[in-house]
């Protein structure tokens, strides 16, 4: 009987953009933190509030609270012309998206700029739109198309240029901080390889409203206790800003 064989596959747009990110991720020394959160209170006033914001947008706001508070959460290592630190004057979440891009699964960066200065369901609008409006009509979107489409050693070039030559280039590119979730399919992901300084993602919300929260970073620009006062800090804003904003929409529906 002939045994059947197997095939080889051309790497889609998407696939060589995830890899041309992991060739540089890779080449950043990580670690990372992780925090048990009790956001019971949370939980209860996000399942009573009208309209309710998702998690994503929720995690997202009161993260960049933190980031906006502490500098070195808004630094970038830069190897050249010497190497040294460059620190952003304002906060870019790189957030991943999974789009239907043909026949596959395909992930994409959207950035979103300062967004603890935005009101939740402002945010929560933006993360749907780029959840769900055509992938062509989000201009991003196109751009990580289009820059996937160039031949291996100049869209390498343009990688390499943007993480070793400008701190503000970098962090206008790739964003100062990213978040990655995959809690809505039941799991985690407890170390994110990525060239940004931080990467936030969190689990599972747990009935009681407890879930773990997990930062990666970059070693070279901070050390793990900042890291974990920042996650203690993140909790404390989920629990009193980001509460406080969730019961005046249920408040609201009241009146």
């Amino acid at each position: 009987m002939t045994q059947p064989s197997g095939r080889n596959l051309s790497l889609t747009r998407s696939r060589r953009l995830i890899c041309d990110l992991m060739h540089y991720g890779v080449q950043v020394p990580t670690a990372a933190v992780r925090r048990r959160m009790r956001l019971a209170s949370v939980a209860a006033a996000r399942q009573a509030a009208c309209p309710r914001p998702g998690w994503l947008a929720i995690f997202l706001k009161a993260y960049s609270f933190v980031a906006a508070a502490r500098p070195e959460l808004r630094r970038v290592y830069v190897p050249l012309p010497w190497p040294h630190l460059y620190e952003h004057p304002l906060n870019i979440a790189s957030v991943a998206i999974e789009r239907q891009v043909g026949d596959e699964e395909a992930i994409f960066f959207a950035h979103f700029r300062d967004p603890h200065n935005r009101g939740l369901l402002e945010v929560d609008a933006d993360v749907r739109r780029f959840k769900e409006a055509p992938v062509n009509e989000i201009p991003m979107f196109r751009r990580m198309l289009r820059l996937s489409r160039w031949p291996r050693p100049l869209r390498r070039l343009l990688w390499w240029s943007a993480l070793n030559l400008s701190g503000h280039r970098r962090a206008r590119l790739l964003g100062t901080f990213g978040v990655s979730v995959v809690g809505n399919f039941g799991s985690a992901l407890h170390h994110v390889t990525s060239p940004v300084t931080t990467t936030l993602s969190y689990g599972v919300i747990a009935p009681d409203g407890s879930v773990d929260v997990y930062l990666t970073f970059d070693h070279r620009v901070v050390d793990g206790a900042p890291l974990a006062r920042a996650l203690e800090d993140m909790e404390r804003i989920l629990k009193c800003e980001i509460l406080a904003e969730l019961r005046y929409f249920r408040s609201l529906e009241a009146a």
